[in-house]
Formats: structure tokens, C-alpha cells, sequence
């Protein structure tokens, strides 16, 4: 086996420093005028003729602000560019929040999504530890936002989409959108702590990330840590959503294993921060939905790869293989391995990592391709071009920094 494929040999260090580098260098090019993300094309190039999204603007303000605590020259000013167009022309300033996005057209894209609010909160708390102007402000308001049209503290879970006066709440309620909330809250538990030193606020996003991962965590159960992925407005599983439509980006028929994957990890993440007395509870909830999604996704369908989603039985159904799940495989593999000591996530990271090397992995760009079809082809259908680097540039850290901190905050620690 390669050197560079195994955890903690200096080859994989070394690699994992380069496809970092390389992901921040590809990036470059998102800022619009506006600061507005560009959506991004297979070299880096922006395609100026789609949407400016509020929530590929705010993983590009996340992973620029983690570059400049690296120390990476120009990252800074990148995040600055990013923070500026979320309080600037993506921020509706008549009706409060953020438009989902705005189209070549300086049109408004309708509603206001719960998605993209939480990776507002993600973008701010990572702006604010790299010292980005703009950052603290950003935060008010987007805790303040957040807090009075999404989160719902009766239910312990967050809404999913407002019409864009906000005055209309959607039925849909979505899992999706309260696992980066989980993500968005620990983040920003971080910061408090890191920066204000406000263990009391802290504390707050901390225990809502804890209320929503129990009710996950009662719904895997039923679905043999199959996480039901859509419900109705009473918060029932809505198990046949989209099975018209199985390959819906954001709302996907069926089990999504790359969840279950990324739900994993952030479960452990929250179970060491807040460290509760049946921490061990959580910790083998964690592998179980781990390896349900690993079982059922890697490999299942005679090829390579994590299928994007399978059926209530495991069966694969949409079998192209998206990025952003490998990239979550090798973050939770990583930190299982040293939860756990368990020799299997170490060579389940290994078996990524070469897949990465030999496939996903674009070489002539430092990127990494979006997705593939079934048989790891190039396939543009769901994610054309390389919409942003968040997923990959977080797979290139989180497998050496701390497994209780955000992964901006392992940054900031490291680097102050």
C-alpha cells in the first residue's frame, strides 16, 4: 500500500497539505463585483451566466476565512470579498435574511431557506475568527434571523423554506437543512468560546445541535440507521418523496448514505465538545450510522465509490458517485479511527483516499470532479462544472485537527 494513502505517515500529511493548497488556489476566481459566489466550472472558470447562491457564497466566505488563519496569501481578502456580498447585495434589506440567491439578471431567486441561513452562520463564525470586517456584524444578524423565522425550540428542530417576504412557511420540513444546522451551531459555539469567551452562549447552540441529533437519532432507529431524509409539517417521514424524481440535488428519494456518513461525525463532534454522561451512547450511534451508510453505499454496485442514494432496503437507486460523499467518508473514517482505535476506519480511510488518487481527484486542476455515474465517468446531470470547494478543502484538514472543535476553530487554535 502506498505511503500516501495511510493515516498519520508523512506522505499522507504531505498529500493532504497539497490537495489544500491546490483547492484554495482553483477557487480563486469566485468573487463577483457584488461579492456574490460565481458557480464555478471544471477549471476554476466562473459561469457568470447561473445564480449567485447565498450558500455556495458562504462556503467559499468559510473555507477563504480557514485560509487566511493558515497563513495562505491573498485567503484574507477572498473572505473579505465573500462577507461583503453577504451583507451586501445577497442581505434583503426590506424583508430581513438572505435571498436563496440572485440570477446574471441581478434578479432575486425566491424564498428563504433554512439551508442557506445556517451556512450563513457557518460563514460568519469562521469570518469573525480570521478577523474579516464585517464578521461580527454579519453574526447578530444572522443568529437574530435565524432564530426568529427557522429555529422552533417547542420541537427542538429547525423549519425548512419561507416564501421570500417571509410570510409564508412551507409544509416540507427537511433533515438536510438541520444537519448543517447542527454543523452552523457547533460552529458558532466555537467562536463564542474562542473569541468572546461566552461559555453561556456557547452552551446554548450546543445543547439546540443536541436536540436536533436525539430526534435523528430516534428516527434512524426505525429505518436500521437509515436516516429518513424528508418529512411532512407534523414531522412525519415522508419515505416517497421525489421517487419520481430520485436525483433531486437537495431532496432526494430514499436513504442518503453520504448523510448518514456526515451525521457521524458531527454527532462524535458534539458528544466531545459537551462530553454527556452517556457519551458512549453516542459514540457507537455514531459507527453504527457509519457503517449502515458504508454497507449499503461503497462499492455496492460492483464499482468503486459511494452510490448517492439507496432505497429503505439499502438497494443503491440513484448510483452516481458525488463528491461531497467521499469527501465526508474520509473526514468520519479519520475520526473514528482515533475515537475508536479500531483498525477498520483506518483502512476504510486508506481504500478513500487511493479512490480519491485514482478517480475523484482531478489532477490537471486540483480539484476534485462533482460527480460521476455508476461507472465513474465524468456525469454533469445533478452537479455540473465545481460549484465550490467546501467539502474537499474540509476533507484535507479535519482528518489531522482536533475531532471536538469546528473545524475553523481547530485552525484558529493551531494558529494563535
Amino acid at each position: 500500500m502506498m505511503g500516501k494513502y495511510v493515516l498519520d505517515t508523512s506522505e499522507n500529511k504531505d498529500f493532504l497539505k497539497e490537495g489544500a493548497k491546490n483547492l484554495l488556489e482553483f477557487g480563486r476566481r469566485f468573487p463577483s463585483p457584488g461579492g456574490g459566489s460565481y458557480y464555478l466550472g471544471d477549471d476554476g472558470t466562473p459561469w457568470t451566466d447561473r445564480n449567485r447562491e447565498t450558500w455556495i457564497t458562504c462556503r467559499m466566505a468559510h473555507v477563504y476565512s480557514i485560509g487566511a488563519m493558515m497563513g495562505v496569501k491573498g485567503s484574507k481578502e477572498l473572505a473579505e470579498a465573500a462577507v461583503k456580498g453577504l451583507r451586501g447585495e445577497l442581505k434583503d434589506k426590506v424583508n430581513g435574511g438572505w435571498y436563496a440567491g440572485l440570477t446574471c439578471n441581478n434578479e432575486i431567486v425566491p424564498t428563504k431557506q433554512c439551508y442557506a441561513h445556517a451556512f450563513v452562520i457557518l460563514a460568519a463564525s469562521s469570518a469573525l475568527l480570521a478577523g474579516v470586517e464585517g464578521a461580527r456584524e454579519l453574526l447578530t444578524d444572522a443568529l437574530e434571523t435565524y432564530d426568529k423565522y427557522f429555529w422552533n425550540e417547542e420541537e427542538g428542530l429547525s423549519a425548512d423554506t419561507w416564501n421570500t417576504e417571509f410570510t409564508v412557511l412551507d409544509e416540507y420540513r427537511g433533515i438536510n437543512a438541520n444537519m448543517h444546522t447542527v454543523e452552523a451551531f457547533l460552529a458558532v459555539a466555537d467562536t463564542f468560546e474562542a473569541v468572546d469567551k461566552d461559555m453561556e452562549k456557547a452552551l446554548k447552540y450546543k445543547e439546540r445541535a443536541g436536540r436536533i441529533i436525539d430526534r435523528v437519532l430516534d428516527w434512524s432507529k426505525y429505518n436500521e440507521y437509515r436516516i429518513p431524509e424528508h418529512f411532512t409539517e407534523d414531522w412525519k417521514p415522508d419515505l416517497d418523496r421525489n421517487k419520481e424524481k430520485p436525483d433531486d440535488p437537495f431532496k432526494p428519494y430514499g436513504a442518503t448514505p453520504g448523510h448518514g456518513i456526515e451525521w457521524a461525525r458531527l454527532i462524535v463532534q458534539w458528544a466531545l465538545s459537551v462530553n454527556p454522561d452517556n457519551k458512549d451512547y453516542y459514540v457507537e450511534s455514531a459507527c453504527r450510522l457509519y457503517n449502515r451508510a458504508v454497507k449499503d453505499g461503497w462499492n455496492s454496485d460492483g464499482a468503486e465509490g459511494i452510490v448517492y442514494t439507496t432505497d429503505w432496503t439499502g438497494k443503491p437507486v440513484v448510483r452516481d458517485r458525488m463528491h461531497w460523499t467521499l469527501a465526508e467518508a474520509i473526514n468520519t473514517s479519520a475520526v473514528l479511527f482515533r475515537l475508536t482505535g479500531q483498525g477498520k476506519y483506518k483502512e476504510d480511510y486508506s481504500a478513500f483516499m487511493r479512490y480519491l488518487d485514482n478517480v475523484v481527484l482531478d489532477h490537471a486542476t486540483g480539484s476534485w470532479f462533482h460527480q460521476l455515474d455508476e461507472n465513474n465517468e465524468l456525469k454533469g446531470t445533478v452537479w455540473p462544472g465545481k460549484s465550490d470547494v467546501y467539502h474537499a478543502f474540509q476533507a484535507m484538514l479535519i482528518p489531522y485537527n482536533r475531532e471536538d472543535y469546528s473545524i475553523a476553530r481547530a485552525i484558529f487554535e493551531t494558529n494563535n
